[in-house]
């Protein structure tokens, strides 16, 4: 027995004044593959062992009912108890799937779309254009794929609405490569609603971009649609992504006049030098923008002038517009350049050894102070020696009545001080207080002034 899967769809009229939709038939094998549907009615055959049902209603509006030729109903709750019915109650469509229909006339009940009619589904597959033999990490790259029924494009608008294709690179751990058990990385999922990068809405081709933003290695492409009408994937033969084709050497400016210089270099084997072309922005560490612009040359390499606003972060962003060896154009966006300068050291006072928990815990105990033992020998040897002066002083006056003697001696460069020749000493001597001269007699010193007292008493 041949199993048949039908697809009931709605479309909407093209035009508002034609009372009669004009529908066209899909054809296999050269038998009709649709079920004209007339005032909600549509009949199964005897001889289809399993349909599948897809009615799109009005959004929010309640599932559809299903009355057999017999008249009995069918809800969605019945899917729950009967294992020969599967019933998907989406928010803007129901999918039903029944096994061993009863033949005969069916019939639907609910807020279903007008122009409506059934189609028997034959081979549906999905089909991808083959990806570049040449990538590089950070290009964005552009995909199209499409579903098709026995090799035609399905022209079923409400059919594609429900389906989202989806883009995966699965790692092929190869252990000569960098994404060596990286996995699977999800890219993107894209629908034929004209929307983001699709190009014409219900065309029948899903067409989307997606930037490779993964790391370079091996990888594995596939492209899948999923959905509960169908199920179909496409895996294409392993592929691998290069690192960006760009290197930098940065040179530091010595002097604050002068500027910092990025030197990005051209990788000739993968693109066309004399094609490229560089943009981006400059961010400061002031937080000043610069966007800039680096036109085409036929040279291997690119020279960016970045301002010198002394220490902090640099960050340059760049994208790449150009040709690769293989001539075909790319765009692409490179991973940020950084670079930091350094703050100046500043001399600053040695921070105390920090104080652990375990030492916190610790009783305190008040640290002596050192004691210098050479200080304090010479302290008792001073204090020592000034006692016996000062007892040597005191017996030699008041014990023994002995005044004290110190003898002065008297420059000679002082004039009225020398002796003058043939001159009496007498003349020097000034009248007591009675008139009479002081005996100098007995003084046969004449540079040195003897104040000293007699020990004699008078």
């Amino acid at each position: 027995m041949r199993v048949w899967i039908a697809v009931f769809s709605i479309f909407l009229s093209l035009s508002a004044l034609s009372e009669t939709p004009d529908i066209t038939m899909l054809e296999r094998d050269g038998v009709s593959n649709e079920i004209p549907l007339l005032d909600n009615r549509f009949r199964i055959d005897h001889n289809v062992e399993k349909i599948t049902l897809l009615f799109f209603r009005s959004t929010g509006a309640p599932a559809v009912v299903l009355v057999r030729p017999d008249g009995s109903k069918i809800y969605s709750i019945h899917a729950v108890k009967d294992e020969s019915l599967e019933w998907f109650d989406e928010i803007s469509y129901d999918l039903i799937i029944i096994d061993k229909p009863m033949p005969g006339p069916w019939q639907v009940l609910g807020q279903i779309k007008r122009d409506s009619r059934i189609m028997v589904l034959g081979d549906i597959e999905l089909v991808v254009d083959p990806l570049p033999p040449l990538l590089f990490r950070g290009e964005m790259l552009k995909v199209n794929g499409k579903v098709t029924n026995d090799g035609k494009p399905v022209d079923v608008g409400y059919f594609r609405d429900v389906v989202t294709l989806f883009v995966e690179f699965v790692s092929t751990n190869n252990e000569a490569y960098a994404n060596f058990g990286a996995g699977t990385q999800s890219v993107t999922d894209f629908k034929d609603d004209g929307r983001d990068f699709d190009e014409r809405p219900l065309d029948g081709v899903f067409t989307g971009e997606f930037k490779l933003t993964f790391p370079a290695g091996e990888w594995q492409p596939e492209f899948f649609i999923e959905t509960p009408i169908l199920k179909r994937r496409v895996v294409k033969d392993p592929i691998v992504i290069a690192e960006p084709p760009f290197t930098f050497e940065l040179q530091l400016a010595d002097d604050e006049e002068f500027e910092h210089e990025l030197v990005i270099k051209l990788n000739k084997d993968i693109i066309k030098p004399e094609t490229v072309i560089l943009q981006g922005k400059i961010l400061y560490p002031n937080g000043e923008e610069q966007v800039y612009t680096l036109n085409e040359e036929t040279r291997f390499y690119r020279q960016l002038q970045i301002k010198n606003y002394d220490w902090g972060r640099y960050s340059v962003q760049l994208a790449a517009f150009g040709e690769n060896i293989n001539g075909r154009e790319f765009m692409a966006s490179i991973p940020d350049y950084n670079f930091e300068i350094e703050r100046p050291i500043e001399k600053v006072p040695e921070l105390t050894k920090p104080v652990t928990p375990e030492e916190l815990m610790q009783p305190q105990v008040p640290e002596e102070p050192e004691v210098n033992t050479g200080l304090i020998v010479f302290i008792v040897v001073a204090g020592n020696v000034l006692i016996l002066i000062l007892g040597w002083l005191v017996i030699r006056v008041f014990v023994q009545n002995k005044p004290l003697k110190f003898a002065v001696p008297l420059p000679t460069s002082i004039p009225f001080l020398k002796k003058k020749p043939n001159m009496d000493l007498d003349e020097l001597e000034p009248e007591s207080a009675g008139g009479e001269k002081e005996d100098t007699a007995g003084s046969d010193s004449g540079d040195v002034l003897n104040l000293s007292m007699s020990d004699d008493k008078s």
